[in-house]
């Protein structure tokens, strides 16, 4: 009898044991609650509304800009309204982001051109003179459909003036840092690709479809040896800015963005 009580009071023992809700461990907690906040991304255009986004040096969106099919896209047939003056360039004017990982997919028609801005302020002519831009171009049939000779030549390159070159290639800091062509995946024409800008200032990353293409750090030595040799050296506030807005850029063709987000770092 003593031996059946035994066994028994050691059965209840093992499964209260069994069933006892396992407690969370504070460190695990803390972890996982930093991830998640870590995680937060503003969404700047949810593929519908075009709310926060107007001109660069304006008020609303210029003749052309859009959402339509799930996309923030420039209709260079509705941009032609001859009733418009001022640039197409455009701003998410709601917010100024210094530190940032910024994420969006684009695509081009054959022998478009475009480019993403940060840290972008107004009351310049344009975006590019105060800009870093992340650029955003046909790499193959560009040079075939527009003549860069003149345009290259003023720029001192003399050599193989009506080529595209490498700081001129999507994924580059245009101007200023080459992507890195080895390797580097540019989907077709008329096919999505995926572009990441992460800003600190120790360090930049530019990122096509998932692969690192270039890297290089902000006002440093060799950042000011760049800026002030090439296309910018007369161009006194390029880069100088470390908050502004994020901006697209109109180059007169059309261009397609969505899923257009950024997380504050």
């Amino acid at each position: 009898m003593i031996r059946k009580i035994l066994f028994l009071a050691l059965a209840v023992s093992m499964y209260a044991c069994k069933t006892e809700p396992k407690k969370a461990d504070p460190a695990t907690e803390a972890d996982t609650k930093s991830v998640t906040e870590s995680d937060d991304w503003i969404v700047l255009f949810d593929g519908k509304s075009t709310e926060g986004w107007r001109a660069y040096n304006g008020d609303a969106l210029p003749p052309g800009w859009v959402a339509k099919d799930g996309a923030l896209t420039f209709d260079t047939e509705l941009g032609l309204e001859q009733d418009y003056e001022g640039g197409k360039d455009i701003i998410y004017g709601a917010e100024e982001f210094d530190n940032f990982e910024l994420y969006l997919e684009w695509k081009l028609p054959e022998g478009g051109n475009s480019g993403i801005f940060y840290h972008l302020k107004e009351g310049y002519k344009s975006p590019p003179e105060v800009s870093p831009e992340y650029q955003l171009i046909d790499d193959v049939n560009y040079a075939r459909i527009h003549d860069l000779t003149a345009y290259n030549t003023s720029l001192g390159y003399t050599e193989n003036p009506g080529e595209l070159k490498p700081l001129q290639q999507t994924g580059s800091d245009y101007a200023m840092h080459a992507s890195d062509s080895n390797g580097k995946i540019l989907n077709p024409i008329g096919e999505w690709n995926s572009s990441k800008i992460l800003f600190t200032p120790e360090k930049v990353e530019h990122w096509l479809n998932g692969k690192k293409v270039l890297s290089f750090v902000p006002w440093s030595e060799d950042w000011y040896e760049r800026k002030n040799s090439d296309k910018w050296k007369n161009s006194e506030d390029y880069g100088k800015y470390k908050t502004g807005f994020i901006g697209l850029q109109d180059h007169a063709s059309p261009i397609w963005f969505k899923n257009i987000k950024i997380k504050k770092l």
